[in-house]
């Protein structure tokens, strides 16, 4: 029997290990069951050129847990280790970087540490108050041996009894970690960071992992009907996907993934980190934020990049030239497919817009070399249902809809229904009105005005039909002069949380006999407001600014001021005011209570 002391010029490793790796201590299971795996491939590897003698065998690796004397083994039959291997790789190559390490990480709070340091082994001291080691090299002849460790610095190293080639980590738990006894957790974690493994995992006599998941495999490969059950493995729960893309680049970075666009609903049931990065099949990470675009956050899937290490820090994904070239590369990708797909199959590519509207216009706003390929597959449906790109629209509206200053109006609706009355009227000139629903189109809309050249939007209902495309003085009403001043007055009351501007003019009789309008402008940036602090929640408090429009033309109007009983012609007034702000979903609580009373009096009256 050997013993000795672990080459390390420090006796407080085990300690600190335990303590900066505790709150995600679950990891020693990746490490290990990895260490597993590149034990298995080694030795396939050293077969495939003949340094390996004999048959393979099965090369799985297996978890096993021994409720009654409280250890957890992970066994592979991998190339195994000589003795004088262990003593290499367990007790000198593995501290090398000791010294680094406590310099560098003593007294801060960093996680998922070990893999910088060639640590992964001793992650298993986090969970375990002594650790054996059984193994055979598949050298001709060679002995087992057992090395054994309490996490002091002291070891021991001796011959053992073992039949196969291969490794048994036999971890002997702490009291604090006794839920690793329990296979529900045990198979949790595997479940998490093991899934996909290139060998065979067995737990409970059972098959845990598929060694060979889809993105490993070429597209030539792989039918609609395996992306969409590998897409059902990721997402048991999921709608089927929009579809994919299948990566696969080997220069100047590695990189292999699936990346899915799923259904999306609603706005409000976006669901971001549900992107998998996995490096060599072992999981790394779901929080891919500087890996994919932002606008790419919705997508979900799969990438897997053996140049990006298994512990990645925050600062690592952001200074590492090789994560901001597959960043790039993904969103060429992205665009490059949805282009595709949008030349070869627009009407399936029309139907899914309802769920590609988010990811596009979200890129658009946000990375300007996705925005020079999107404008050729962004599309824009009007309030007919029809779609039209933004140059198919601009053509389709250049006579009708440029403004005194050359600039191409963009009629917009948020609500086709509650401005049904002004895109009706909006219809009837023959402008195109598009509809704008999403919880990102306000953002959109400001960001678009700066991004494409002589483009203004202007939302259906921010004005009287009349003045929508250019300011207009507005037609002569058929009122006289005394008559106009005195609906002004009338109109003029005080409507609470509103600043109100009256305006007489000469609409069509067929238009209604007067119209609430809010201003393009100040609107924009309530609607901001309701999403956003300091500035936003200043022109949030803000009143909202009104414009009523009356028509002096309505017929309506010859019966008002003929009415002898002023306080009937208030009324009178009040509701066709109120009739107007209710279009623009301005009257609310109180008063919305005294116009619906108002109205059961005139109607009484009657």
């Amino acid at each position: 029997m050997q013993k000795g002391n672990i080459r390390v010029q420090t006796e407080n490793i085990f300690p600190i290990i335990k303590k900066f790796l505790y709150s995600e201590h679950d990891i020693f299971l990746r490490e290990l069951v990895s260490n597993a795996v590149d034990a298995t491939q080694k030795l396939k590897t050293l077969s495939s050129i003949g340094e390996a003698k004999g048959e393979l065998g099965e090369l799985a690796i297996t978890i096993k847990i021994d409720a009654e004397k409280k250890t957890l083994t992970i066994s592979d039959k991998g190339i195994g280790m000589t003795g004088e291997e262990v003593d290499k790789y367990l007790n000198q190559v593995a501290f090398s970087g000791a010294e680094e390490f406590l310099d560098k990480y003593k007294g801060q709070n960093e996680n998922n540490i070990i893999g910088h340091f060639g640590l992964g082994f001793y992650s298993s001291f986090m969970v375990s108050e002594k650790v054996e080691v059984v193994t055979k090299s598949f050298k001709e002849g060679a002995t087992a041996v057992r090395w054994e460790c309490d996490g002091s610095p002291e070891f021991t190293l001796e011959d053992a009894e073992k039949a196969d080639r291969g490794t048994d980590i036999i971890m002997h738990l702490n009291e604090e970690s006794m839920e690793f006894l329990e296979a529900h957790r045990v198979q949790t974690v595997l479940d998490k960071f093991c899934r996909f493994l290139p060998v065979p995992i067995m737990f409970e006599d059972k098959q845990i992992n598929n060694p060979t998941p889809a993105w490993t495999k070429k597209p030539s490969e792989l039918t609609t009907e395996d992306y969409q059950n590998f897409y059902k493995e990721l997402y048991p729960y999921n709608e089927a996907p929009l579809f994919w893309i299948h990566l696969n680049v080997d220069y100047p970075f590695n990189l292999t993934g699936i990346l899915y666009f799923p259904k999306i609903k609603q706005s409000y049931e976006i669901q971001k980190d549900k992107i998998q990065l996995y490096s060599n099949q072992v999981f790394v990470t779901d929080e891919v934020k500087d890996i994919v675009p932002e606008f790419l956050m919705l997508l979900q899937g799969v990438l897997d990049s053996p140049d990006i290490p298994l512990n990645v820090s925050r600062s690592y994904l952001q200074g590492d030239p090789n994560v901001r070239k597959i960043n790039a590369h993904i969103t060429k990708k992205v665009a490059d497919k949805l282009e595709e797909i949008f030349k070869n199959d627009r009407p399936s590519f029309e139907a899914k817009w309802e769920s590609l509207g988010l990811f596009v216009k979200y890129g658009m706003m946000t990375d300007d070399k996705f925005l020079e390929k999107a404008n050729k597959f962004l599309i824009l449906q009007d309030t007919e249902s029809k779609f039209h790109t933004f140059e198919e629209y601009k053509i389709a509206t250049e006579t009708l809809q440029k403004n005194k200053d050359g600039k191409q109006v963009i009629l917009y609706t948020t609500d086709p229904i509650q401005q049904d009355a002004f895109i009706q009227q909006a219809v009837a000139r023959g402008y195109k009105v598009i509809k704008m629903e999403t919880i990102i189109d306000n953002g959109f809309v400001s960001q678009m005005e700066m991004k494409w050249e002589n483009v203004q939007f202007v939302r259906v209902d921010s004005d009287i039909v009349d003045n929508l495309i250019d300011k207009q003085e507005g037609g002569e009403s058929v009122l006289s002069k005394d008559d106009e001043a005195k609906l002004k007055e009338l109109f003029g009351v005080q409507i609470p949380e509103l600043n109100v501007t009256v305006e007489v003019k000469g609409l069509s009789v067929d238009a209604p006999p007067v119209v609430a309008t809010r201003p393009e402008f100040m609107r924009r940036m309530k609607d901001m407001a309701s999403m956003q602090s300091g500035m936003g929640a200043f022109y949030g408090s803000m009143p909202d600014e009104v414009t009523l429009t009356v028509n002096g033309n309505h017929p309506i109007y010859k019966n008002i001021l003929g009415e002898a009983v002023k306080e009937r012609q208030e009324k009178l007034v009040h509701n066709l005011a109120d009739l107007a702000l209710l279009s623009q979903g301005l009257l609310k609580g109180n008063t919305l209570t005294n116009f619906i009373n108002r109205s059961v009096d005139l109607l009484s009256a009657n």
